[in-house]
């Protein structure tokens, strides 16, 4: 472990916040001299400005005690199409691509963190939890929607028994949560501690639970919306393709990924650059989930061999870039003028959908019994939301294309509540409950010891 680092002085901040202001007027003065930039040079200064921009904004976060990813997000708000115009429409796009890469290491990441002992030691937390996070959480969150319908235009025309459906879809996206965001904030931290491991276990695992929700959702919101369709079993069909392939497909890359780090382990991130772009394209052509198969990759190197130390500091090495590009990206992505006008209506789902996590959370300790820790701070790590719903949103609003596009702009409204709060509300709880290193930064290749390790 790195030593204690030495608080930064007033002068370092303050020169900081100025190459902040100058940065931003340097774009600013760009864009108007040259307005016609596009293709790879626009690309790769969106990417140069967003990395420089979102760390030194996380930096002057760090002052009052926000976590970096609130930075990260604000750069991205800032510069991009809704607030400054600095990043163009066409620009932000074209960042899905680092996205992707982005996306695969987070889950290879979040799959090497997990390990057999923490998962032994907190399973009836964990199974107590998914069961009550499940249950209440789409209980109230579908009552919630329901009652709220008639504000909603998309809803126009919906019967009562469709408006159930529609909700317990709305309630299927409530139960998600960010596994990024959880990682960021872990990364940022190095906390150590129970709520940190029963956090990182709960939010990596519940990815396969909300999948199998949001098949069985499907299906009864298409009886709820037809009594007259026919029972189909095509969503079911469809999720254990998905499942079962990502896991076979996982294993095997855990086991490439092994016997290369054990025999090889020679450029190695070269290697997983080309996995996280290469093979998320075939995943995706497959029709499988790349977030489980690298999640599951990442899980078999790391319990299964002896080379998930090896792994874990590959992927670190990458860490700071890519949370920086990813999170100030999504805050270029943020759609301004949408959440204005359907804040009223996000800020009310985000209350209810907190108030309902916290509320499952306080049953589902009080029966698995755990400890003060965990019940007093466990929820705030439930509370961010990020690309996993908006990838769930997206497969609504193909499936049923008459309310789906409404739904999902609802649901981005509500997810830029989330992304900005929950990870907040997470490090608040991790520093109250002295789990957050003491000298919390980026975590590096040269840390001894891993993240939430016992």
């Amino acid at each position: 472990m790195s030593g204690p680092a030495a608080p930064k002085s007033a002068t370092v901040r303050l020169t900081q916040l100025v190459t902040l202001v100058a940065l931003f007027g340097l774009l600013w003065l760009g864009v108007r001299v040259v307005p016609e930039a596009q293709g790879m040079a626009a690309l790769v200064g969106a990417l140069g400005f967003l990395l420089l921009a979102g760390t030194l904004m996380s930096e002057i976060c760090e002052v009052v005690g926000l976590p970096h990813l609130t930075g990260y997000i604000a750069a991205g708000v800032v510069a991009g199409p809704h607030v400054l115009h600095l990043l163009e429409h066409h620009t932000v796009e074209r960042l899905s691509v680092v996205n992707t890469l982005a996306l695969a290491l987070i889950a290879l990441a979040g799959g090497a963190e997990l390990r057999l002992a923490d998962l032994r030691a907190t399973a009836k937390s964990l199974l107590s939890a998914m069961i009550f996070q499940s249950l209440i959480v789409l209980a109230i969150t579908t009552a919630a929607f329901f009652f709220l319908a008639r504000f909603m235009p998309f809803t126009a025309g919906i019967s009562r028994m469709g408006l159930i459906g529609v909700g317990l879809l709305w309630g299927v996206l409530a139960v998600s949560r960010s596994p990024s965001a959880t990682l960021a904030i872990l990364s940022q931290t190095r906390a150590q501690g129970p709520v940190a491991r029963f956090t990182l276990a709960f939010v990596m695992s519940s990815d396969v639970v909300v999948l199998v929700m949001l098949a069985v959702a499907m299906m009864a919101a298409r009886q709820l919306l037809d009594p007259t369709a026919q029972t189909s079993f095509s969503d079911f069909e469809a999720l254990g393709h998905e499942l079962l392939g990502s896991s076979s497909l996982g294993i095997t890359l855990g086991l490439v990924l092994t016997f290369y780090l054990r025999f090889v382990s020679s450029e190695l991130l070269v290697v997983l650059m080309a996995l996280g772009y290469g093979m998320t394209a075939g995943l995706h052509y497959l029709r499988f989930d790349p977030l489980l198969t690298f999640l599951i990759a990442g899980f078999v190197v790391q319990n299964f061999s002896r080379q998930g130390q090896k792994l874990l500091h590959a992927v670190e090495q990458t860490s700071a870039i890519v949370f920086v590009v990813f999170f100030a990206s999504a805050g270029a992505h943020l759609d301004v003028p949408l959440l204005r006008s359907l804040w009223p209506l996000a800020l009310g789902l985000a209350v209810i959908r907190g108030a309902a996590t916290w509320l499952a959370h306080r049953a589902s300790t009080r029966v698995a019994d755990d400890p003060p820790a965990i019940r007093r701070y466990g929820s705030a790590g439930l509370m961010s939301q990020a690309g996993l719903t908006l990838g769930l949103s997206m497969v609504i609003a193909r499936e049923f294309p008459t309310f789906g596009p409404g739904l999902r702009s609802l649901c981005i409204a509500v997810v830029a509540v989330n992304e900005v709060i929950g990870p907040i509300l997470f490090k608040l709880a991790l520093d109250r409950n002295g789990e957050t290193a003491p000298d919390a930064g980026p975590r590096t290749a040269s840390t001894e010891q891993p993240p939430l390790a016992n």
